[in-house]
């Protein structure tokens, strides 16, 4: 054996190099993660907001679903109207907060909710042309013209007129409401 050729016991095993971490190495890239973080945050705090605040609507649909399974049924459609107007009771509207905050400042309780202080657009006492008109103006697509008619006749018509009402006309009414209660516009 040759003394100049070196032997494999004579190799030393190379150290590795040093793992690259992967946190970011420069300012701009943590000031990009920490805004990416509180984008996906406040995006997940709105839409949680909203998906409470949609309650009502969820609620109303689950209701207007069983109706109209039993849309034959003459109390199913007596309650049709009865439906559309806790969905608009219901929906969330801008509280007026100079009064309350006022009050509150002063280290008075705030005032009674009373009809003075309900909002102006609330459908609590609405009917007729003020029903329709609150309908259409909170509805993406038109209504019918005749739709609050319609509701009237549903609430307060013989259980005869009822009964003669074509099934077509009976499943046109649910599908309206339906509509309305999915795509009515809240501006709260």
């Amino acid at each position: 054996m040759n003394p100049a050729i070196p032997s494999i016991d004579q190799l030393k095993e190379m150290a590795l190099p040093v793992p690259v971490s992967y946190a970011p190495q420069t300012w701009g890239w943590w000031a990009l993660l920490t805004l990416l973080i509180v984008t996906l945050v406040v995006t997940g705090a709105r839409r949680y907001r909203q998906w409470r605040r949609d309650r009502y609507r969820r609620e109303a649909l689950v209701r207007l679903e069983e109706l109209q399974q039993r849309s034959n049924d003459l109390s199913a459609l007596r309650e049709l109207p009865e439906l559309l107007k806790r969905v608009a009771i219901s929906m969330p509207y801008a509280k007026p907060v100079g009064a309350s905050l006022l009050a509150m400042a002063s280290g008075q309780s705030p005032p009674p909710l009373i009809a003075s202080s309900l909002p102006q657009d609330s459908p609590a006492g609405l009917g007729k042309e003020d029903w329709q008109a609150f309908l259409q103006r909170h509805s993406k697509q038109p209504l019918p013209v005749d739709f609050s008619q319609q509701l009237s006749l549903l609430a307060y018509a013989p259980d005869a007129t009822l009964r003669a009402m074509p099934n077509e006309q009976r499943q046109q009414l649910f599908s309206t409401c339906k509509t309305w209660v999915e795509r009515h516009h809240v501006a709260a």
